[in-house]
């Protein structure tokens, strides 16, 4: 039996003054190895005093003018904790992304714009993206910020844009976690439970909070473990689809390319392709997480480059591949690639090519697959929006509470307003679930585009500044392979990208299995759930320009020192040239390929 502090000195006391009071009286009480654990555990949700956060009032506290430096060193000092690991961080890079998108969403994809569509479009996305994580990974490990890459908007293009992409961002991931525990809901109908949607939706809400309560570590281990899972599965999935289609199934029917000459390559001519291209957006959306994540690496100038190499490979491999082998397995005019929504799991070509084989059991594994990989792209959901919303806060673009940083380094009051957003999910419990889920969709569906775009031109800007203000490339520690070439390429990209969505919003593709579109509001109706996001983004901008009146950036008085990891790269390179001359020659070249 344990006694308190009090007591113990109380005895003590007693007894040594020869008073003759008996002791006092004692209780049981929890050991004191115990206490001391929950007594961390209160005291790890205070706020961390001693690390600096951005001083009340210096930015825009006027409405007039907007105090870049102070924004900058902000997000630069940030308090998050820099906890994730290597073998985290490429494990991000590798199927952080890896969700509905892919496993669900490429069946309407192949069925408006056939296999060959589905190709080339998911194929430009990557292509384009490539050039985008290059850029990002260029400037995150020469200036790491925290939370968002508004931050890069807001230093290298204009406040009002920055503040524009941080709240698109945000909104984007806020959106993402209702969406994807809907998504999950509907998705354990595939085995007709009995059980309320509303009982799933409660135990995936808590599961993805716990996991983010835990901290950046537990965000980091938790997709570590789901990206692996996720890999597993794809990569088992190219091998059984190979099999299946050189006649190795239980039908012994070689299958080659006969999808693609009937029903045909293509459907609905450039417009299916066109319309292809928003659906693969959705797809990729995640993949600059790597770039996030940065701030919270211990050393980002080693792991960023090797992470951003292999985003190569994920989408080469795991999207390029895998999808070549869907649109030889099934047919775009498959009814079943119609589902009951953009989440119906029974509607995921991975799941009706296993079930076309006749292969028992293995369309529900895909489906646990499917349903972990919702789970996944939820938890990188309140991750990127709670870190989006504190970078925000820190520059004083979001409200200032939202700015609080625990002494574990997580952003509490950003992961309870991301949490909140997650109730949405009940809508899987109304009969409106596929409406709730078509709405949703449609608030994030092109916030990727206006990322991607924002990224490619702030690189674009940053180069130029880098120029003028007398610094040269060597002053790097990593460098775009892409170039600024690249940058044009996927910013002129997603401009076309932007453009081909307002015309298929507004003449959208006819569905297969379904009466055509007709009648002003249904056109209207249309347009909005493919263009909704633009609207929110336009508003966000006029409105902040107009409020603040914020100049655009120009290059020579763009701040390049404000938050500069200093590193001694002729040390590093000298240490990394010995390094790699001790590696066999399989290291060397799994290194310079990933």
């Amino acid at each position: 039996m344990a006694k308190s502090t009090f007591e113990t000195a109380t005895s003590s006391s007693g007894s040594g003054s020869g008073s003759g009071i008996p002791p006092i009286e004692t209780y049981d009480e929890k050991p004191a190895e115990e206490q001391n654990v929950v007594r961390r555990l209160v005291d790890s949700f205070k706020r961390n005093d001693g690390l600096h956060i951005t001083q009340k009032g210096q930015i825009g506290a006027n409405g007039q003018v907007f105090d870049v430096e102070s924004a900058a060193l902000a997000t630069a000092e940030s308090p998050l904790a820099r906890k994730l690991k290597g073998r985290h961080l490429q494990m991000i890079a590798i199927g952080g992304s890896i969700g509905t998108g892919l496993f669900v969403g490429s069946g309407k994809a192949l069925q408006q714009g056939g296999p060959a569509s589905l190709l080339i479009a998911f194929s430009l996305i990557g292509a384009m993206l490539f050039c985008t994580v290059q850029a990002l990974g260029e400037m995150a490990v020469l200036l790491p910020v925290a939370g968002s890459f508004s931050a890069y908007s807001t230093r290298f293009l204009d406040p009002a844009w920055g503040f524009a992409m941080g709240w698109n961002y945000a909104m984007q991931w806020l959106i993402v976690l209702p969406l994807e525990i809907v998504a999950a809901a509907i998705t354990i109908k595939y085995w007709d439970s009995p059980i309320s949607p509303a009982v799933w939706v409660t135990i995936f809400l808590l599961t993805i909070i716990s996991i983010n309560l835990v901290g950046v570590q537990g965000y980091g281990e938790a997709e570590f473990v789901f990206s692996i899972i996720k890999v597993i599965a794809v990569i088992g999935f190219i091998v059984l689809g190979i099999i299946l289609n050189i006649g190795g199934g239980k039908n012994a029917e070689y299958i080659g390319g006969r999808y693609w000459t009937s029903p045909g390559a293509f459907n609905n001519g450039f417009k299916g392709l066109c319309s292809v291209f928003v659906i693969a957006a959705f797809a990729f959306a995640g993949t600059e997480l790597v770039g996030l994540a940065a701030a919270e690496t211990t050393n980002p100038r080693k792991s960023l480059p090797t992470a951003v190499k292999q985003v190569f490979w994920r989408i080469c491999l795991f999207y390029i591949v895998s999808l070549t082998l869907i649109g030889l397995l099934v047919p775009y005019t498959d009814p079943r690639l119609i589902g009951q929504s953009g989440s119906d799991a029974k509607a995921s070509p991975f799941v009706i090519a296993i079930k076309n084989a006749a292969i028992t059991g293995l369309d529900s594994v895909m489906n646990v697959v499917i349903m972990i990989s919702v789970l996944s792209v939820g938890n990188s959901s309140v991750y990127g929006s709670s870190r989006t919303l504190a970078a925000l806060a820190e520059q004083g673009q979001a409200p200032r509470f939202l700015a609080y940083i625990d002494r574990r380094g997580r952003p509490l009051n950003a992961i309870a307003v991301a949490s909140a957003f997650g109730l949405l999910a009940y809508l899987a419990a109304s009969s409106k679930e596929n409406d709730a889920f078509t709405w949703l969709q449609a608030l994030s569906g092109l916030s990727s585009i206006f990322t991607w775009g924002s990224i490619c031109l702030a690189h674009i800007r940053f180069r130029r500044a880098w120029r003028i203000q007398g610094h040269s490339l060597n002053e790097l520690a990593f460098r775009s392979q892409a170039g600024v070439t690249g940058s044009w390429i996927g910013f002129l990209f997603n401009v076309l990208v932007l453009l081909a969505q307002f015309w298929t919003g507004l003449s959208p593709v006819k569905p297969q299995y379904a009466p055509a579109i007709s009648g002003a509001s249904a056109h209207l109706k249309s347009f909005f759930q493919a263009y909704l996001a633009a609207p929110f983004v336009l508003v966000c901008y006029g409105g902040y320009k107009i409020m603040y009146r914020t100049p655009v950036m120009r290059c020579k008085d763009m701040d390049l020192k404000t938050g500069v990891r200093e590193l001694n790269l002729g040390e590093l390179l000298a240490e990394e040239e010995l390094e790699r001359a001790a590696w066999p020659k399989w290291k060397k070249a799994y290194k310079f390929l990933c």
